[in-house]
């Protein structure tokens, strides 16, 4: 029985939301979405990859299972996996569309004297690159309309492994009650169960390694106000609308006061999708 559930027309909407969303909060003369947000991002990073997660045990192991491999970076963003491929790989190819990313990029290139790094400005799957042996995305998918392009281009890069990072958020947290009320399903934006369902669809049937340890540190805000703001224009709803009282009354009744701000629940996991070419 074929699925009732159109998965890439759904992963097509929620692009589409997640555009318009941006859209509203980039100034009209802003080209880059990362600039001046670039730099915050990056610090992020740099916190996260402070804790021990199984995504960088996982990508260890492989890069030491085909030695001297070359691994194909796509949205490289400002380097963090670019500088740990560099120590274990043959050879590394950056692929990165944001000058912004780009100038973090090449300024931690220069600094930690990676020489076994190629970079290649532009968007995939638009760019042209030669086929590696590893290609991988590290949450770089999320923008990208037509994923089983997206997939398919990867595909086609690829001589080993296709290795994918996504985020999974909980199927009890409080946007995917907010979707679950507004859209009648739980996803608020392209994520790994989406991608999981395309995949098998496309014929794919990848290996998985979820991230359980460590959850994605929780969002906060100075107001119930503002929390509302924000899980509204992730619903893409940027006016009045009929589902206001009934959102409010889930962050009232679920959001933590701390330290003088409301801090949401965390709620969203690294899943690791990966499959070898056979």
């Amino acid at each position: 029985m074929q699925s009732m559930i159109d998965y890439p027309a759904m992963w097509r909407e929620l692009v589409r939301v997640g555009d318009k969303r941006r859209n509203r909060r980039i100034k009209l003369d802003q080209i880059d979405p990362w600039q001046g947000r670039a730099a915050g991002f990056n610090e992020r990073i740099k916190d996260r990859w402070r804790q021990k997660d199984s995504s960088r045990e996982f990508l260890t192991r492989t890069l030491k299972e085909f030695k001297d491999a070359s691994i194909l970076d796509i949205g490289a963003g400002g380097g963090a996996w670019v500088s740990l491929f560099s120590a274990l790989a043959g050879q590394v190819t950056a692929v990165e569309p944001s000058k912004s990313m780009l100038a973090f990029l090449r300024g931690r290139i220069d600094e930690e004297k990676l020489s076994n790094v190629k970079v290649v400005e532009g968007a995939w799957p638009l760019v042209k690159v030669p086929a590696h042996d590893i290609c991988f995305c590290s949450h770089a998918m999320y923008g990208e309309a037509d994923f089983c392009a997206f997939i398919q281009a990867m595909q086609s890069s690829a001589k080993k492994r296709v290795i994918l990072l996504m985020r999974a958020p909980k199927f009890d947290g409080l946007m995917a009650q907010a979707s679950k009320l507004v859209w009648g399903h739980p996803h608020d934006s392209p994520n790994f169960y989406l991608a999981l369902n395309i995949l098998w669809e496309m014929g794919i049937h990848p290996n998985v390694i979820m991230e359980e340890d460590e959850l994605w540190k929780p969002w906060f805000h100075a107001s119930l106000e503002d929390a509302l703001a924000e899980m509204k224009s992730r619903l893409g709803l940027f006016e009045k609308s009929i589902w206001d009282d009934a959102l409010f009354e889930i962050l009232e009744q679920n959001l933590t006061f701390q330290n003088g701000i409301y801090v949401w629940p965390a709620a969203i996991r690294t899943g690791l999708i990966y499959w070898d070419i056979l």
